[in-house]
């Protein structure tokens, strides 16, 4: 997508598509991708929308099941890039029970553009909010060591990490991290809402975030669910970047379930567009996150 190159770039927007997460399925939204050719279909349909970077949990193409398989990986990737010039960002959580050895492998072999750098051991859970059960959960293990080790990794791939807080708390535990010079400055983070297990959003919570990184920092938001489009909004106005996809909200309004991760994407860019935006092209988004050019 081509910008109009009529506001600074440090105002413009970039657009994020996370586009299968690892915990969403076809059999809650027919989109959702599993097949290197559903993933590059995708990333190109998001990309022609307006968005910069897409966020990838690979999944096995026969089950749809999210998977740390270096080949499977790198044939999504490949075929996106293959497709168009979106940048890559690689999910080190990728699914549940595997090990932090295996969560990084993907990152160092395929050298992605970004990829995510969780910032706390939490509870992470699925809840019925209309009962107050729990359908779902586990304990996400990020401890202070996974963080250092995860940070190298990167740092010698020369990925950038996008640093994943889903509480202000762990922000403070990034902070105390980047002490050991292993981050590229300035840093990257995402704030992530609505997790249950993390904090919910409100502009209060947001604002508290924003004010507790560095103000060199870029930033972005993901709202899970019902709180993707409230988040969304709250950024564009405060200068933030936004992410949107099937893996954090299968429906484009209450009740109506979304095309594909470009529709998202596209009411993303409204969004964006409401409160004065531009989007960033690829080009852009490059150097407002202080990114490397590869080849």
């Amino acid at each position: 997508m081509k910008g109009s190159g009529t506001m600074a770039l440090s105002d413009k927007c970039v657009i994020s598509a996370a586009l299968a997460g690892g915990g969403t399925f076809k059999t809650q939204n027919p989109a959702v991708p599993y097949t290197p050719e559903e993933f590059a279909d995708e990333a190109y349909k998001a990309y022609n929308e307006g968005a910069a970077i897409v966020h990838i949990h690979a999944r096995n193409p026969e089950t749809g099941a999210p998977t740390p398989d270096i080949p499977t990986i790198r044939n999504v990737v490949e075929a996106i890039r293959a497709k168009c010039p979106i940048l890559i960002n690689l999910s080190t959580a990728i699914t549940v029970g595997i090990k932090p050895k295996e969560r990084i492998a993907p990152v160092k072999e395929l050298k992605p553009d970004l990829a995510s750098l969780n910032c706390n051991t939490m509870n992470f859970a699925r809840p019925d909010y209309a009962t107050g059960a729990i359908l779902f959960e586990f304990v996400f293990e990020n401890t202070f060591e996974i963080m250092t080790m995860f940070a190298k990794a990167m740092r010698e791939a020369g990925t950038k990490p996008e640093l994943e807080v889903y509480d202000v708390g762990h922000i403070n535990n990034i902070m105390f991290v980047r002490q050991q010079g292993l981050l590229e400055e300035p840093l990257h983070f995402q704030f992530v809402f609505g997790v249950c297990g993390g904090i919910p959003f409100s502009p209060a919570n947001l604002m508290r975030m924003r004010e507790s990184i560095p103000p060199d920092a870029s930033w972005s938001v993901c709202g899970v669910s019902v709180h993707s489009y409230p988040a969304g909004f709250m950024s564009a106005i405060m200068g933030g970047h936004i992410r949107v996809g099937l893996e954090d909200n299968i429906n484009i309004s209450k009740g109506v379930l979304a095309k594909g991760n470009w529709e998202l994407v596209q009411k993303a860019v409204q969004i964006a567009k409401l409160a004065e935006r531009e989007i960033a092209t690829v080009d852009e988004t490059r150097e407002l996150l202080h990114l490397p050019k590869r080849g």
